[in-house]
């Protein structure tokens, strides 16, 4: 059974920084590329950053190029979001993903095991 779980979301004022870190089980390792996928309260989902499964490529879309890193650690099947210069407009439940192949998968539905999130809340 595959598994994502979230850890590291809270409460941080507008600037801050928060690292979030997901456990991914149930998948054979080296198989899958990851992303981390956010929600926020009538909006879309967006995905704000993306891992292959090499980790030798990245992506980031506009909204958080240059203040979120994606990072992998095989070892332990953990996968990280650091997000520096937290605003407002971050605010969201926060979701890891996890899809069987090799390549940068940059929409929402192109992720077929998501985790159950957890919330980020940055105050202004």
């Amino acid at each position: 059974q595959v598994q994502l779980v979230e850890s590291g979301g809270g409460l941080v004022h507008a600037g801050g920084s928060l690292r979030l870190s997901c456990v991914v089980s149930g998948l054979t390792f080296g198989s899958y590329s990851m992303g981390w996928i956010r929600q926020a309260p009538g909006k879309d989902s967006e995905v704000v950053a993306t891992l292959s499964r090499n980790g030798g490529t990245t992506y980031y879309p506009d909204s958080v190029k240059g203040r979120f890193t994606i990072s992998g650690d095989n070892a332990k099947s953990t996968v990280y979001l650091q997000m520096n210069t937290l605003k407002a407009e971050d605010t969201a439940v926060y979701s890891c993903a996890a899809v069987v192949g090799p390549g940068s998968y940059r929409k929402a539905g192109e992720y077929p095991y998501r985790g159950r999130g957890t919330q980020v809340t940055v105050s202004s």
